[in-house]
C-alpha cells in the first residue's frame, strides 16, 4: 500500500501533467488565433487593394467615356453641318 508520500508524489505529477497539458493546449490556440488573424489582416488588405484599384479603374473609365460623349458630340454637329450642305448643293 502506498504511504502518504508516496501519494503526493503521484498527485504531483497528476497536477504538474495537468497543468502542462493546459499551457500547451492554450498556447496551440492562441497561435491559432493569432494565425488566423493575421491570415484575416492580409485577405482585408487584398481587398482593400483590389477595391483601390477597381475605383482608379472606374474613374479611368469615366474620364474616356466623357471623352468619347464629347467627341460623339462634335461628330455630330460635323455630320449635320455636312448634311446641310449636301442638301444645299442638291
Amino acid at each position: 500500500m502506498m504511504d502518504g508520500h508516496e501519494l503526493a508524489e503521484v498527485a504531483g505529477a497528476v497536477g504538474i501533467f495537468a497543468f502542462v497539458t493546459t499551457v500547451v493546449t492554450v498556447i496551440i490556440v492562441q497561435v491559432g488565433a493569432t494565425v488566423r488573424a493575421r491570415a484575416a489582416l492580409a485577405r482585408e488588405a487584398e481587398y482593400r487593394r483590389i477595391a483601390e484599384t477597381s475605383l482608379e479603374t472606374q474613374r479611368l473609365i469615366e474620364t474616356r467615356l466623357t471623352e468619347s460623349a464629347r467627341s460623339l458630340g462634335e461628330m455630330e454637329k460635323r455630320m449635320d453641318a455636312l448634311e446641310t450642305i449636301l442638301l444645299t448643293v442638291e
